[in-house]
């Protein structure tokens, strides 16, 4: 991709969050423009498979683009929790665009709280808690999930506990 191409989606990227606007499904969209399409497999014990506690949840990465495309937009315009931490921001919200659909970002805490990243997942309820440090967001869902994402590279999310189920982690 050129580097035109790729300045134009960056561009675009900046614009629909400053017009509160996430491409939908399930992805880490960049300030730079890329973006990483995720999938949030549930794997099940098969001799338990109603069981909650015998489940195990992991994200697969399964493509990250530099050029892409997408008539569906989702609004993140419900941002129910936020802190900053020495210069930057982390965001967390909901978009009841198809439902309820968890979203975070890491901003730059300035006048125009310049993007860093953006999560979507229509996978998660809404993230009503935010919290954000030297290495990582984390965001609670109101269902009570607890989403780890390191602050470089938050496609390596991990949902590392579930209050319903305590000790068990995912």
């Amino acid at each position: 991709m050129n580097d035109s191409a790729t300045t134009a989606m960056a561009r675009q990227v900046r614009r629909r969050w400053r017009d509160r606007e996430a491409p939908d499904g399930d992805c880490v969209v960049f300030a730079d423009g890329s973006l990483t399409v995720m999938d949030l497999l549930v794997m099940r014990v098969p001799d338990r498979p109603d069981d909650p506690r015998a489940e195990s949840w992991h994200w697969n990465e399964v493509l990250r683009a530099t050029e892409w495309s997408t008539d569906n937009w989702v609004e993140v315009d419900s941002a129910l929790a936020t802190h900053a931490y020495r210069g930057s921001r982390a965001w967390a919200g909901e978009s009841a665009h198809h439902g309820s659909i968890g979203w975070v970002a890491l901003t730059r805490d300035d006048d125009g709280s310049t993007l860093e990243w953006l999560a979507v997942s229509s996978w998660s309820n809404p993230f009503s808690r935010v919290t954000l440090d030297d290495t990582a967001v984390t965001a609670v869902s109101t269902a009570g999930r607890i989403w780890t994402f390191p602050r470089e590279a938050p496609q390596k999310v991990e949902i590392t506990s579930d209050p319903a189920y305590p000790g068990h982690r995912h």
